[in-house]
């Protein structure tokens, strides 16, 4: 039975994390300011925009950030970790729900920057083409975090400043996301 449970909780986690990655997408595509014309930005607009339109006209954007989208993406984890403590017949304090919610979206957000980060410089440095929509949208994702470092790290015609975003993205992870999940899982167990 044990197996059952944890086959069906895997699968939740996937159906979650696939919506999850759409609206994660729109909400860093917007910040990045990718091309609104690019077939990839528009179909992640087509199909976000029916459940952000109505939430934008209450929580409009604040300067780059589509407040919409990171509120729907924080109801998607909340409702996540709800099914899956039902699944477990377990009764959670909100408190902790909330703020693993809260270390969920920020973990998810920071492997996807993780992904997006080592793909892209796997892409670059075997020479795709850059007119690619998929690459172009990574590029206009990655480009904020690999900014400040453009050109600081290049050693000949190695560019180290990807692995240096990737290590930086793991220590938040380690430092701010693993704690953040220890909290929450202390508050949801009400210790």
């Amino acid at each position: 039975m044990i197996y059952l449970l944890n086959a069906f909780s895997l699968l939740i986690e996937i159906a979650f994390d696939a919506l999850a990655t759409l609206f994660v997408l729109r909400l860093l595509a917007e910040a990045g300011r990718a091309d609104f014309r690019n077939p990839v930005s528009q179909f992640v607009y087509r199909y976000t925009n029916p459940l952000l339109a109505p939430i934008r006209r209450v929580l409009p954007n604040w300067r780059r950030i589509n407040l919409a989208a990171l509120l729907v993406c924080y109801l998607i984890m909340l409702l996540k970790r709800v099914v899956l403590f039902a699944l477990a017949g377990a009764a959670p304090h909100v408190a902790g729900l909330l703020v693993l919610a809260l270390a969920e979206l920020l973990d998810f957000v920071l492997v996807f920057y993780l992904v997006l980060v080592f793909g892209w410089s796997l892409l670059s440095m075997f020479g795709a083409d850059g007119y690619h929509p998929v690459l172009r949208l990574v590029e206009a994702i990655v480009a904020p975090l690999l900014r400040p470092l453009r050109g600081k790290m290049v050693v000949g015609v190695l560019d180290f400043a990807p692995a240096v975003v990737m290590i930086g993205l793991l220590l938040a992870r380690i430092l701010v996301a693993a704690p953040l999940f220890d909290w929450g899982s202390r508050l949801a167990g009400g210790l």
